[in-house]
């Protein structure tokens, strides 16, 4: 029967907390098995999607019902035993809601571990305990502080094949808080766990008495979220100008600016500026589906109404008039380079920011970065594949910016091949160039 057995029918409510976490690492450390563990053991899994995991497991020749299989949908995957694409999965739980991104844990898919990890609030590297710290640990990690995911769990898995020894943790531990030191990187948790046995996983692990921390899925639960957004600082980009579809008399006057906030909290009544026009105004009303609001803020989606009927176009940026983003066509960027065509100092591309396109000249390759040692490669020629760099962007209409390490949302852009309409590169913006 295929029913959708929930722990609780609460988790359905509209006003459940959604969390967005990734899971990364290197390969066969057990990330497609950590995920199939929590949708088995938070019963978020269809009874036929089990009773083919057991079939497939069955006919593998596993001694076991291999959980990785929910997750790894790809039939590649399942033939090479390695995640390829970003495997996305939702599940709740009565406190919170969580969409999952199983990235990929080898180096050749790099480029996937950044657009899995690019929206979420938190990152779960997973550890060997047998292995120790690789360098996919810390590719990973590195990508997690780069893309300022808040908040970090390193879970130290397969401690089942260690014999549970508390020293091994430690010594993983003490390892990555020396590495992390040199990152950007202010909420890390230390996790010992069996993925395939389920120790520390939902429920606490009788295994590990010496550890006293929470199981994955408590932190997860109870991980606090709601001020990693950024609130002060309102930004609106606007994504479609609304206008009636009727030429009747009720509808005549009607102009509202669609989009999602991006940040801070906008009010009916706030003063505005509209970049990079500069024109400004007030806010009349902020729409929603099911009506007016008296404030909107990040991430909810809502047509703004302004009291002066201004020339605003898609593209535009809606903010106060004493808190600007830069505006400028002189940009400074790290970018994750996602295309076998190298990127060079003079090519040429689109960029796409918040709701804005325009076109975008390499001006300078300043940098590449090793991400194993954290050093800086200056002089190359090129990024190639799954490089990561600092470069400077020429645009040729004025993009309105936060610095990435502000505002994820204003401060990120991606760079698009016009010829095969392929996203060639991931970019987050530095402070305004001098």
């Amino acid at each position: 029967m295929d029913e959708l057995v929930t722990r609780d029918v609460a988790v359905m409510e509209e006003g459940a907390e959604l969390l967005r976490f990734s899971t990364c690492g290197s390969v066969d450390d057990g990330k497609s098995t950590l995920i199939g563990r929590l949708l088995y053991d938070t019963k978020s899994i269809f009874e036929d999607q089990l009773a083919h995991v057991e079939d497939v497991s069955r006919r593998r020749g596993d001694e076991y019902t291999n959980l990785a299989l929910l997750t790894d949908g790809l039939r590649a995957e399942r033939e090479q035993g390695i995640t390829i694409d970003v495997a996305y999965r939702y599940f709740a739980t009565p406190r919170r809601k969580f969409i999952i991104a199983d990235t990929p844990g080898h180096i050749q898919y790099t480029r996937n571990m950044v657009t899995g990890a690019s929206t979420a609030n938190l990152a779960i590297v997973l550890v060997d305990a047998r292995q120790g710290l690789v360098e996919q640990s810390r590719r990973h990690s590195f990508i997690a502080s780069l893309l300022r995911i808040p908040h970090l769990v390193l879970a130290v898995n397969k401690m089942d094949l260690v014999g549970w020894d508390e020293g091994v943790f430690r010594k993983i531990e003490n390892e990555f808080r020396s590495f992390a030191s040199k990152l950007d990187v202010q909420d890390i948790t230390f996790i010992p766990m069996s993925a395939l046995n389920g120790d520390n996983v939902v429920e606490r692990s009788k295994n590990m008495p010496w550890y006293q921390g929470s199981s994955l899925l408590h932190h997860l639960e109870n991980v606090h979220i709601a001020s990693d957004r950024n609130l002060v600082d309102v930004r609106f980009p606007v994504q479609w100008v609304v206008r009636p579809q009727s030429q009747s008399q009720e509808h005549h006057d009607y102009r509202g600016y669609a989009g999602q906030v991006a940040g801070g909290v906008m009010k009916a009544g706030d003063e505005v500026v509209v970049l990079p026009s500069g024109f400004t105004s007030k806010i009349a009303r902020i729409e929603t589906f099911d009506g007016d609001v008296p404030e909107a803020f990040p991430p909810m989606s809502v047509t703004v109404h302004l009291a002066d009927d201004l020339d605003v176009s898609r593209g535009d940026m809606i903010c106060r008039p004493n808190n600007r983003p830069f505006v400028g066509q002189e940009l400074e960027a790290m970018v994750c380079w996602m295309s076998d065509q190298p990127l060079s100092a003079r090519g040429r591309y689109a960029i796409k920011h918040t709701t804005k396109w325009a076109k975008a000249m390499v001006t300078s390759l300043q940098y590449r970065l090793d991400i194993n040692t954290l050093h800086r490669e200056e002089g190359v020629p090129q990024l190639k594949l799954n490089d990561i760099g600092r470069i400077g962007l020429r645009v040729s209409a004025p993009l309105a910016y936060d610095e990435y390490r502000r505002n994820r949302a204003t401060g990120s852009f991606i760079l698009v091949d016009e010829a095969t309409n392929n996203t060639v590169g991931a970019g987050m913006l530095l402070s305004e160039p001098r």
